[in-house]
């Protein structure tokens, strides 16, 4: 078996390294403008081995994140704090489909397309994907009703509001996301 010296080389490609004037072959892939996404893998350019060491010397991982978010980063527990994304209450839905995951990308596709689609509640009404999602951080059902939602927003307030947790700022995010649900929903036809 031969190994080759450089990881990550594609001597197989066809491509031409994307450096302005270069007509070598493009063998070593870089980040490319556009990241994985709802739209697919993403984005790579193409580079020589002159020119993907050139562009791994500049580029710049930490690229617009503060100080704090640069050593959170940096942490050896990085990322263990949340929960990944195929353990998470709502498996992904909001983020890109794990792509692997299905022989064809049009599953992929249309197995998100299907979870984006409006869901209609016993009385006849339709929830759209947004409200489903406000109801969801309110840990309400898809039938519940106005005093339902006024109940367990007046709930979650009080457990998140510094005032009522001796000024401890630590659950704003959470209250935001609470109000901007509650804000949504309480305009929602299903709540009127």
């Amino acid at each position: 078996m031969k190994h080759d010296r450089f990881h990550g080389r594609v001597t197989s490609s066809q491509q031409i390294c994307e450096w302005p004037g270069c007509t070598q072959p493009g063998e070593f892939r870089a980040p490319g403008g556009r990241g994985p996404g709802f739209d697919g893998p993403g984005d790579y350019r193409w580079f020589c081995l002159d020119h993907v060491r050139e562009f791994n010397a500049g580029y710049d991982w930490f690229e617009g994140m503060s100080a704090e978010e640069i050593l959170r980063a940096q942490s050896p527990i990085h990322g263990w704090d949340r929960q990944t994304r195929a353990f998470s209450p709502t498996a992904g839905i909001d983020s890109a489909p794990r792509w692997a995951d299905f022989p064809d990308p049009l599953e992929a596709i249309s197995q998100r397309a299907r979870a984006r689609r409006p869901a209609e509640r016993s009385d006849g009404r339709v929830m759209t994907p947004a409200e489903r999602r406000a109801l969801d951080v309110l840990a309400l059902p898809l039938d519940a009703d106005r005093a339902a939602l006024r109940s367990r927003y007046s709930q979650l307030v009080r457990r998140y509001h510094p005032d009522r947790n001796g000024g401890d700022r630590s659950h704003e995010q959470r209250l935001q996301q609470v109000v901007e649900a509650y804000q949504l929903l309480r305009k929602a036809a299903a709540f009127r």
